[in-house]
């Protein structure tokens, strides 16, 4: 699934390309890409045609367009596969073309909601005073946004009584961090994942919470991650970060800071991978 870097380079490209544009016409080509919206795909379309875009926002794994002058915003989430590619008009349909939204103006372009799984999808929904769609009010903030509270994170974490990676992956706690970006935090760290967030102190805490930002910043100045065709950009461009990765996907390769084979755990029905010598379990006392 996108994680932040992922997401936080579609929300540039639709800065980009779709802000400032009005809708001419919305086609709603599968009902599941607007199941989240209870009123169906005609209401869909009927309320976003006419409606001008704002520059498009992003919280942890969510982005959402505003529509000017409305307080709603037409919500969208990846989910395993989804898209949001800005094509001109005159291109072929993709396979998997499931919401098209064209414009009045004369750019040529338009803009597709493809995927796959249909996991993803698209919704309208009113805007809470912050500006934030209703439905995320309780997503927390993420770690690259200006206004992230360091010190009530390293309280909450220590707070939690869990393990790390299972509160880096709370996305009421931090958003934005997935599965891939834990995993190469807490490499960068030498934490292991089941370390207990109680067992941390402050400085190790912050330095975990810098190691999460740096990895991030990394991703996106690579474009993201993509392990296959479904993680592009709004241009249909893939991100190549996987080339850098240090601890995802690298089993029984050498750590690149000590050599030693890398592992990989299976963990919450995914899979966590981790130097064995780095990244020492955590003692378990009686």
């Amino acid at each position: 699934m996108p994680e932040l870097p992922e997401v936080e380079v579609v929300r540039r490209g639709l800065e980009r390309w779709v802000a400032g544009r009005t809708v001419a016409g919305v086609e709603v080509l599968h009902p599941r890409a607007v199941r989240r919206h209870p009123a169906g795909g005609a209401d869909f379309a009927a309320r976003l045609t006419g409606r001008t875009f704002e520059a498009a926002r992003r919280r942890g794994k969510y982005l959402w367009l505003p529509l000017a002058g409305t307080g709603t915003s037409v919500l969208g989430h990846l989910g395993m596969s989804g898209q949001l590619l800005v094509q001109p008009a005159d291109a072929p349909d993709e396979k998997h073309l499931r919401v098209r939204v064209r414009f009045d103006d004369t750019t040529g372009t338009e803009l597709r909601f493809v995927d796959q799984r249909t996991f993803g999808g698209l919704s309208l929904h009113d805007q809470t005073p912050d500006g934030l769609p209703d439905v995320i009010g309780h997503i927390a903030r993420d770690p690259l946004d200006p206004a992230f509270d360091d010190a009530a994170f390293q309280t909450a974490l220590r707070l939690r009584r869990t393990t790390v990676k299972r509160a880096l992956l709370d996305q009421s706690l931090i958003s934005g961090v997935g599965n891939i970006y834990a995993d190469e935090a807490l490499w960068r760290s030498r934490l292991h994942y089941d370390r207990p967030t109680a067992t941390l102190t402050r400085p190790r805490s912050a330095e975990l919470l810098g190691h999460v930002r740096d990895v991030m910043n990394a991703a996106l100045d690579a474009g993201g991650t993509s392990f296959d065709s479904l993680y592009v950009n709004v241009n249909g461009e893939s991100g190549y970060f996987d080339r850098s990765l240090d601890a995802y996907g690298r089993e029984d390769e050498p750590c690149r800071r000590c050599g030693t084979p890398m592992r990989r755990r299976a963990w919450m029905n995914r899979s966590s991978y981790f130097c064995p010598r780095c990244q020492r379990p955590p003692r378990v006392t009686a």
